[in-house]
């Protein structure tokens, strides 16, 4: 009813209804479209209340309402099924109106007698005193399809399963609920495009257009036959042509079919059916060997057309049974797919017709590649998966085209699937297949092998493979194979911080004549951004990111573009850009829930984002569970990330060993790796869990270890965590006063970076530790206070003004960037070091309102915290916390702790 609101005709409607004036409104629409729903709407309007109420259905037998003075609605629906008689009686009616009478007439304007004139020939004479409207209903766009599949489905409903829900239904309201109830009953957890063509013709359209196309004579039907079979809107010639029509013959079909609305002119000069849908439940009803004929004409037709449409070529020669004529165009549609970028329509068109088990031998030689190399660059599917692991068993292969499959379906496994173990063993196949027979191909395993942020390997060994890659790529004269190289190389040199690795990324064939030399580059920019933001270095990996996600999309490089969308979820999280973050986040691993190596970014910060707000169960889950990627199938920047994480949650319970256990396993395999800068997020929580275990000695080696690993190296993000790894095993070891000026140290390094939170927690323990080594030294001048700083403290008794300053100023950055945890913990802290001065004696009266320490609990115990949990983070006892607890739901009247963030006042 938005449409009708906006009408101008409603106003003088409602003046008529108010006795004021005669009003007539007709209400054209096709069938689905809404009518009587509009007729319905206008029944409940508060001026009909009043009125005479009369909703006349044509053509349903039923006494004509009478026509007599004072305010009367009118409702006439199908008016385009109105008998001589009734339409004679309207006539009457509308060409002698009175004081008061609205009217309201639907119709479908293809089912008119006459096209034109709801109320048939002559034209109806209305008179001067008569307003006359017309209403025209229109088919839902996109938006609105989008806003009534979320109605139904809810998150269930994906973006392909919408863009489908609208190509299929045409927007028709009532096609597309029909297909949501459908769907609503039977499409699990996710709603996806394939969901949608399973769902089938609704059975209110299939009766519908097969009741006209059997109204049809015999001889007119071929021409919707034809539209059917072609399933788009097509000229006039080529439809005739399919049908097989001379154009005599064929002209009186096509106007039949008009004229019983079995076909639609969709736009101008273009026939078929208006609800792209239909054209299925006609096809389906069209005799086998007819069918046959149309589906071969419509071929030869489609073969006319420049540039030539091969995948639907290739779909009608299956239909009529001309298996190689269909295999010839299969293969140039999805090389020309590929040319252009449209790797998603060449997955899907290669994937059906290999699982076709009749097709040959040699067909399958040419095809399987072309698939491997579109799922690569592309997004995967399992199904692509399996009929690639298929391909490399079948011994009919050659030895090479077995070594191409390898390749592919190795960076699939390893890329996407996340399936490292599976993946190396078939890359390490596929050089010992290519050898020297395909240089190019075999370069192209190597470079692969040669990634750095796998777990398996050893520096020293991937350059050993880039290395070998580059001089094959050489002597094998090839572009894209130089482009692949280039593209590791450079990403290598920006992870290792080589001061070369500006001008290897810079060289990246971003403008390469060729597309394969295009994907490498896309490839290169967002794997040096990747690796430019796990160094530090956001402002330039920033840029990086942002050239190499639009060179990505204009290419159609799927696969890399999705990864790139994952490292913007990381740098939003390191600058502190919070809102919104977790919902993207949940988002993304929605989008992505089939490559666990993609999703992990998301799951990460997700992760990380629940720890902040005190959710410790979520961020476990986000962390550990719920389809995140085992350690050893992760990129190693990530999995040492994860593991800082992971081994933070275990300090804050308290459980050491668990800690220490997590820290020591993360560090080694950063050891092994040999790249230093990734243990920036990794560092201070594993020092920190090493020392508090009892080993002080191992910690002290860890933050050696870190030193020497960065000599010599750009790395601002381990920088700082070298300063607050420093801190952390002082504060361990009760050196307060460096510990103090060491977590200075890290605040204004990661305050020159631009990270808030990192900035808050090291600020946050340069104050702890300044506020403890005061009550040790009560009296004693702090020289470390002395030296100042933004976050730090200043001498003697300014110290502690200064330490509980900066604390105040963390709880503000906390709560700025809705870490309600962290914000809890230093209020508590800084509540037992409030000075003297700024408390008041006696006890506040908060009568329902919430008291501060109870807001705090209320707020921890929403997150979902448990009472033991909150009395470790505030320092108090489990019972005060339940106390707390049952005050907070008794003054704010919430039903149950998760909703006492709703409640509270």
């Amino acid at each position: 009813m938005a449409a009708v609101r906006r009408s101008p005709w409603l106003a003088p409607l409602r003046q008529a209804l108010r006795g004021s004036g005669s009003v007539l409104v007709l209400v054209e629409g096709s069938a689905g479209l809404g009518k009587s729903r509009v007729l319905d709407g206008l029944s409940g309007l508060p001026e009909a209340a009043e009125a005479r109420r009369t909703l006349w259905r044509c053509g349903a037998a039923q006494e004509r309402p009478e026509a007599a003075p004072g305010p009367a609605l009118l409702l006439v629906d199908d008016a385009h099924r109105a008998t001589p008689q009734e339409r004679e009686w309207l006539r009457g009616v509308l060409s002698r109106p009175w004081e008061g009478l609205a009217a309201v007439v639907a119709y479908r304007p293809e089912e008119l007698a006459i096209r034109g004139l709801p109320l048939g020939a002559p034209a109806v004479s209305y008179p001067p005193g008569l307003a006359v409207f017309r209403h025209r209903l229109r088919a839902w766009g996109v938006d609105r399809v989008r806003r009534a599949a979320s109605e139904v489905l809810g998150e269930r409903a994906t973006h392909e399963a919408v863009a489908r829900l609208y190509a299929s239904s045409g927007g028709v309201p009532q096609v597309v609920a029909d297909l949501l109830g459908t769907l609503r009953a039977g499409s699990g957890p996710r709603c996806t495009a394939a969901n949608v063509d399973a769902a089938g013709v609704p059975v209110r359209l299939a009766e519908l257009v097969l009741g006209r196309t059997e109204a049809l004579a015999a001889g007119d039907r071929t021409v919707v036959w034809a539209a059917a079979v072609l399933g788009e809107p097509a000229g006039r010639d080529e439809l005739l042509s399919v049908a097989g029509m001379d154009p005599e013959r064929g002209r009186a079909a096509l106007l039949a079919a008009l004229a019983g609305a079995a076909l639609s002119e969709v736009s101008r000069g273009r026939y078929g059916f208006a609800v792209p849908l239909a054209a299925t439940a006609v096809r389906e009803r069209v005799p086998g060997p007819v069918r046959e004929e149309l589906h071969g004409r419509a071929a030869r037709v489609l073969t006319r057309r420049r540039p030539v449409p091969w995948a639907e070529v290739a779909r009608h020669r299956g239909a009529a049974g001309r298996r190689k004529g269909w295999l010839k165009a299969v293969e140039k549609a999805a090389l020309a797919a590929v040319e252009e970028g449209r790797h998603q329509e060449a997955i899907g068109l290669l994937e059906r017709t290999l699982a076709v088990r009749e097709v040959p031998a040699r067909y399958r030689a040419r095809l399987a590649p072309l698939l491997a190399r579109s799922a690569v660059v592309g997004l995967r599917s399992d199904q692509t998966v399996e009929v690639l692991t298929q391909a490399v068993r079948d011994p009919g292969l050659p030895v090479d085209v077995r070594g191409q499959l390898r390749l592919d379906l190795g960076l699939m496994l390893a890329n996407q699937v996340g399936d490292l173990a599976a993946g190396m063993r078939e890359l390490e196949a596929a050089v010992d297949e290519l050898g020297e027979v395909r240089p190019v191909l075999t370069s192209r395993a190597m470079v692969a092998l040669a990634m750095p942020e796998w777990p398996t390997g050893t520096l020293a060994g991937h350059r050993e493979w880039l290395r070998r890659a580059a001089g094959l790529a050489r002597a094998g004269d090839s572009e894209v194979a130089r482009a692949a190289v280039a593209a590791n190389h450079a990403s290598l040199a920006v992870a290792c911080g080589d001061p070369q690795a500006r001008e290897l990324v810079a060289a990246l064939p971003v403008d390469g004549p060729r597309a394969g030399c295009r994907e490498h580059a896309a490839r290169g920019l967002c794997n040096a951004a990747d690796a430019a933001l796990w160094r530090g270095s956001y402002e330039w990996g920033e840029e990086l990111l942002s050239t190499g996600l639009d060179l990505s999309a204009r290419i159609g490089a799927s696969y890399t573009e999705q990864t790139a969308q994952g490292t913007r979820l990381l740098l939003d999280w390191w600058a502190g850009r919070w809102a919104g973050l977790g919902e993207r986040c949940e988002r993304f691993v929605a989008d992505t829930a089939d490559m666990p190596v993609v999703a992990a970014d998301a799951h990460l910060v997700r992760g990380m984002l629940a720890f902040t707000q005190g959710d410790w169960t979520q961020a476990v889950h986000w962390l550990t569970a719920l389809g995140a990627p085992a350690p050893e199938c992760t990129r190693m920047p990530l999995a040492a990330a994860t593991a800082g994480a992971l081994i933070r949650l275990a300090l804050v319970r308290d459980d050491l060993a668990t800690a220490a256990e997590q820290a020591r396993a993360a560090w080694t395999a950063v050891a092994d790796k040999g790249i230093w800068a990734w243990a920036a997020e990794l560092a201070p929580w594993a020092v920190e869990a090493v020392a508090r275990a009892g080993d002080a000695a191992a910690a002290r080696r860890m933050t050696t270890e870190f030193v020497q690993g960065l000599a010599g190296q750009d790395a601002p993000s381990a920088r700082a965590a070298v300063a607050w790894s420093r801190a952390a095993l002082e504060e361990c070891e009760g050196r307060h006063r460096e510990a103090a000026g060491s977590y200075r140290e890290a605040a204004a390094a990661y305050r020159e970076l631009s990270r808030p939170y990192a900035r808050a927690l090291t600020a946050e323990g340069a104050a702890r530790c300044s506020l403890a080594h005061g009550a040790e030294h009560s009296g004693a001048p702090d020289e470390a206070a002395a030296r100042g700083g933004a976050d730090g403290a200043a001498g003697d008794d300014d110290g502690r003004a200064h330490a509980v300053a900066a604390l105040r100023r963390c709880v503000e950055r906390y709560t700025e960037l809705g870490a309600v945890y962290d914000a809890a913990r230093a209020r508590t802290l800084l509540r037992s070091h409030q000075p003297p001065e700024v408390r008041r004696p006696g006890r506040p009266a908060f009568d329902d309102r919430l008291s501060p320490r109870e807001r705090e609990v209320a707020e921890l115990a929403a997150r979902g915290l448990m009472n033991r949990e909150i009395a470790v983070v505030l320092h108090l006892s489990p019972r005060t916390v339940e106390q707390h607890v049952a005050r907070a739901l008794r003054k704010t009247g919430a039903l149950s702790r998760r909703d006492l963030l709703r409640t509270a006042p």
